[in-house]
């Protein structure tokens, strides 16, 4: 099978979340299992090329003011995938990937758009596969486009689309007179299709138009079919509920595992577990605190701070925290409210709670490795993975039991010696504190503790398994279209 994904970002290339790593990792699995893959993805500033070679020299792609022209590059073939990069300096050559700290760019409709357009017609000449999988708002229009101004392109015929909504909160919305700008017909700004209270959404489109959606597990395709979680999309949703499934996100066990990860002070197993206290001792001198007793659990974050990741709660009750026997350690970026609420909490409980403030790869490995603990308090979770690699390192993950966090996390039975982590499922600052309370006298138990331990660093998340999930929804999607088509 022939499939081609199209997406803002992806590993080795660029990157700002996760999909930048399922980009990376889920078409490596698919060709290793012997199909043709191809990856579509924006040529950005950051984007750094080997051997670029132009394979597509001039696409034209209608706008209401006029046309433009781009190109595709290609960087060859790693791990049996081949790489696309849609070249358009005027919309790409930037700072950033959507945005400034002042707001998204204001012309992201179009740059997407150009980018949609332009993997459609370049599929033609390097080869139209049988299955597109887009993922986010960003490739939206592809599906919405194959349905509407190229439903009559033999070309095109049987081809089908699958599509994945890794987070339901970023949607792609625009003014309605986005749509005579991109040459779109106005009959899409309707209920039915893309209209959104006044707004078009291209995710919107893309679930209408699709003829599969996936989410990046099982627990956050459900969530999303309910008004807690829709974030306004989960009647559309719920329209199409038959063609909606979750598939939980693999994990590179190549980047993350502590018996060979070159970024940490030593590795371990679930075998040998002594490099662990080296590698907590590594992570409190990194964070400026090598005299804390090494006996002291350490409980890590590592996370972009937004409201989604449930760090109001950690203020509601960090006074109370402060007062038990452990440390918590804190990387990330993001919003300045919890950029500040994080250096506020440092500068009260100095001894209680460090913090680093920047996206720095090396100390997350070092987090994960040197941490006995790991918290992701989240309102919401689509699919999560620092609590897979929490598993693999050792590091007990105290989650809420919301989407991929809920499928990955089982909660720990010491009378039976059974499960992973700790959870709670109350979004309150009540709850997380109990749980954090229950983790900490867990640990108190250190021959259990290792049990524990030992039960998560044994679970298998490879990209292997999800692959084989993803094949089946393939498979399905083309069945769905040749039914369609005769």
């Amino acid at each position: 099978m022939h499939i081609v994904f199209a997406a803002s970002e992806g590993l080795p290339y660029s990157k700002t979340g996760g999909l930048a790593d399922v980009l990376g990792a889920l078409p490596r699995a698919l060709a290793a299992a012997g199909h043709q893959v191809s990856v579509y993805v924006p040529r950005y500033r950051q984007t750094k090329l080997n051997d670029p070679q132009t394979v597509v020299r001039s696409i034209t792609v209608p706008f209401d003011d006029r046309y433009r022209f781009c190109s595709v590059v290609t960087d060859g073939t790693h791990a049996g995938v081949r790489f696309y990069f849609v070249e358009y300096p005027p919309y790409f050559d930037r700072d950033a990937l959507y945005g400034t700290s002042a707001g998204d760019y204001p012309d992201n409709a179009e740059r997407f758009a150009l980018f949609s357009r332009a993997v459609l017609e370049s599929s033609k000449v390097l080869g139209v596969p049988h299955v597109f999988h887009c993922h986010d708002w960003q490739s939206a229009l592809i599906p919405v486009l194959l349905r509407t101004q190229y439903a009559e392109d033999p070309a095109f015929r049987d081809v089908a689309n699958v599509f994945t909504i890794h987070n339901i909160g970023y949607q792609g919305l625009f003014a309605p007179d986005t749509l005579p700008l991109l040459t779109l017909p106005w009959d899409l700004f309707t209920i039915a299709k893309m209209e959104f209270f006044g707004q078009v959404n291209f995710l919107k489109g893309a679930i209408v138009y699709s003829d599969f959606v996936t989410t990046v597990s099982r627990k956050y395709s459900q969530e999303i079919q309910t008004t807690e979680f829709g974030f306004g999309l989960e009647g559309v949703l719920r329209d199409r509920s038959s063609t909606v499934s979750g598939i939980l996100n693999g994990v590179d066990y190549e980047e993350w595992s502590p018996e060979a990860d070159k970024l940490i002070a030593a590795h371990y197993s679930a075998e040998d577990l002594t490099g662990k206290s080296k590698c907590k001792q590594d992570l409190l001198t990194a964070f400026g605190i090598a005299d804390a007793d090494p006996r002291l659990p350490v409980i890590g974050i590592v996370s972009r701070f937004a409201a989604q990741k449930g760090f109001d709660l950690i203020a509601q009750v960090m006074d109370r925290l402060a007062r038990e026997d452990m440390i918590v350690v804190a990387l990330g970026s993001g919003d300045r409210r919890y950029e500040e609420m994080f250096l506020r909490l440092n500068k009260q409980f100095p001894h209680k709670i460090a913090v680093k403030i920047a996206y720095d790869n090396a100390l997350a490995h070092k987090i994960e490795a040197g941490s006995d603990m790991f918290m992701m308090p989240s309102r919401y979770e689509p699919c999560g993975l620092n609590q897979i690699y929490s598993l693999k390192y050792g590091t007990v993950p105290i989650v809420r039991a919301t989407g991929g966090l809920d499928d990955t996390i089982e909660p720990w039975d010491a009378r039976t010696g059974k499960g992973t982590g700790f959870k709670f499922t109350e979004y309150s600052g009540e709850s997380l504190l109990l749980t954090i309370k229950e983790a900490l006298r867990a640990f108190r138990d250190q021959s259990s503790w290792q049990l524990l331990m030992r039960n998560g660093m044994s679970k298998n998340f490879s990209w292997t398994n999800s692959a084989k999930e993803y094949i089946r929804v393939y498979e399905r999607a083309r069945q769905s279209r040749a039914g369609s088509a005769s």
